[in-house]
């Protein structure tokens, strides 16, 4: 499906687009891949990293705030990985108008550019925030993915196609936890911070988002929103993984911070479809009907919730510990 196609992945220089990259050259043979992105030293560093690449990839500076360049960005480009975004919660709090102009402004012209371009599909990352949001980011991140399933709606019969992909914090990713506890052990510390003993979270590689992502390009026909099937772990036992016998002292709960991540709303249910590997949330628009549903799923039960709390999949300490070790040995 990507050989010899062009793909367009915003905000690149992330721990995503590492991944995605080596995902794609390990499977396909691109035409092109462009990183578009701010940051040009983010972008010298990945420039030399993949140097084996250089006949394939390109890298524009530009941002997602910035119409008039996505567009230019975007002439002969056949896929477009929406990642770019303003992510730190305490960030986005504290500058909520620039968090609007990157999430949300920044989405819209997305779509417009890609829109007018005449791109095939466009995916979007999205993030467990944005379901229920309790802070900016995640505000910002359902504007988002509304704007995006809405999208589909001015693309025509045969235009642009655009989807939605779900996930909570990557394993390992900048920002998570594991940084954060592996910084702690490295310099000497034998106490794991934890703000509440009650916590939860889901588990997702950096691998596994990417083939999600590539789930929805391959299958997508304009508003789903994608959502793997991970096991969940409880931070405690996080702790304990990295660090066996150590002290977790409980400091409370941060602004913004939920006690567990959810993926899919009681509210969702009626329109969320269960797969093997993965769920889907249908658009609720007069241009979708039943015809259009992927093939191979059931409709959930009424009330259904997917959240890390009540999870029928667990990790125990020594699956943690099995898994980190994979983080590791991967980077």
């Amino acid at each position: 499906m990507l050989n010899d196609k062009t793909i367009l992945l915003t905000g690149g220089t992330g721990s995503f687009g590492h991944q995605f990259i080596d995902y794609i050259f390990a499977h396909y043979n691109p035409k092109k891949i462009i990183i578009y992105s701010r940051d040009e030293y983010k972008q010298f560093i990945m420039e030399n990293e993949y140097k084996k690449y250089r006949d394939t990839l390109r890298y524009f500076i530009g941002d997602v705030r910035d119409e008039a360049r996505l567009k230019m960005a975007m002439k002969g480009v056949d896929y477009v990985i929406h990642a770019a975004a303003l992510k730190q919660v305490p960030a986005c709090e504290y500058n909520p108008n620039e968090a609007i102009k990157t999430n949300v402004n920044g989405a819209m012209n997305v779509i417009t550019a890609a829109l007018e371009a005449g791109v095939k599909k466009v995916v979007a990352l999205s993030t467990d925030k944005a379901v229920n949001p309790i802070n900016l980011y995640g505000g910002t991140k359902l504007v988002s993915d509304k704007l995006f399933i809405a999208a589909n709606a001015y693309s025509g019969g045969d235009g642009t196609r655009f989807a939605v992909v779900r996930y909570g914090n990557v394993a390992g990713s900048r920002g998570s936890v594991i940084p954060f506890f592996r910084d702690i052990i490295n310099n000497g510390g034998t106490k794991l911070p934890i703000t509440d003993f009650r916590m939860t979270r889901f588990w997702i590689s950096l691998e596994q988002g990417v083939e999600l992502v590539i789930k929805a390009l391959k299958e997508a026909r304009g508003g789903e929103t994608f959502i793997s099937k991970i096991p969940s772990f409880k931070i405690t036992d996080l702790a304990q993984a990295m660090l066996p016998g150590c002290d977790m002292p409980e400091v409370g709960i941060r602004e913004g911070e939920k006690l567990h991540e959810i993926m899919v709303t009681r509210e969702d249910s009626m329109r969320t479809f269960e797969y093997k590997k993965h769920y889907i949330i249908y658009p609720n628009y007069n241009w979708w009907g039943q015809k259009d549903i992927i093939p191979g799923g059931e409709l959930v039960t009424p009330e259904f919730e997917y959240s890390s709390g009540t999870n029928v999949e667990w990790l125990s300490i020594k699956d943690i510990q099995a898994l980190l070790k994979e983080t590791l040995d991967r980077h």
